[in-house]
């Protein structure tokens, strides 16, 4: 596995396609050079809230994995 550096700034936010406005239970994904970092869009103006980095190589197969072209 490779470690990303997920320390700030990160970039521009943009929510998924998939969270919806009513239900909370969204998330944000920031694209930069080599990575994806993605953070809770309830936790955005905390700070020190959690946020996760991937690799693009990473989240490309997770992204391919769960939409089932396994």
């Amino acid at each position: 596995m490779t470690s990303i550096d997920t320390k700030p700034p990160y970039g521009q936010w943009f929510k998924s396609s998939y969270s919806g406005d009513a239900s909370g239970n969204c998330v944000e994904a920031c694209r930069q050079p080599g990575a994806i970092h993605i953070r809770d869009t309830k936790c955005k103006d905390e700070a020190g809230a959690p946020v996760l980095g991937f690799t693009a190589t990473a989240w490309s197969r997770f992204a391919l994995y769960i939409g089932g072209n396994r």
